[in-house]
């Protein structure tokens, strides 16, 4: 599972705990919690850990960047829909216009 390093270590501060309490309170290894903190890679086990520990949601311990990055390319494809769509009423109203005109000429 993928966490948010940053959220991980700043809720280990604000806790004033080092790396090495997290681990044991956690009951995982101190290289685990370092690369949770570095990577944000986690076992499923480790992520129920870290919210018991810290007494948070999963949701609030999740990689949030990666939802929030997809969300915005999800926004720019529909964008990017709309301005196609525009593009081709402009370009289908100029046609129709230029063949009025050409017509009544």
């Amino acid at each position: 599972m993928q966490l948010n390093p940053k959220t991980i270590k700043t809720l280990r501060q604000k806790h004033n705990w080092t790396q090495q309490l997290l681990a044991d309170a956690c009951d995982v290894s101190l290289r685990t919690i370092q690369r949770v903190e570095k990577e944000g890679a986690a076992s499923k086990e480790t992520t129920m850990s870290l919210c018991a520990v810290f007494e948070v949601r999963q949701g609030e311990l999740i990689k949030l960047e990666d939802a929030q990055q997809m969300e915005l390319n999800e926004v720019a494809k529909v964008q990017k829909t709309y301005l196609i769509i525009a593009l081709s009423s402009i370009i289908s109203f100029g046609l129709g216009v230029s063949s009025v005109l050409l017509f009544i000429k």
